[in-house]
């Protein structure tokens, strides 16, 4: 009984760290400035996992190392700031 409440107690522990980890997290604002036609179909694919469709389109992400490297791999279509 015992080793099941410390079990549930280290879960409810790691479930709010996570929690604050992910509000302190920096957000990433991405604007797509230039089209993606007659561009690589890898920078294609990027723009689209990004959820940019038309120029001008704003999203915002999480600053994870996957999606800076997708913002760099298509520096030259998007402009970015941190939000």
């Amino acid at each position: 009984m015992l080793k099941k409440l410390q079990r549930k107690e280290v879960f409810l522990w790691i479930k709010f760290l996570k929690d604050k980890v992910r509000d302190i997290m920096a957000k990433i604002k991405v604007k797509q400035i230039k089209s993606g036609i007659k561009r690589a179909k890898n920078q294609k694919r990027t723009l689209e996992a990004l959820g940019l469709r038309k120029i001008g389109q704003v999203v915002e992400h999480e600053a994870t190392p996957s999606i800076l490297g997708m913002v760099s791999t298509v520096k030259h279509l998007v402009s970015s700031e941190e939000a």
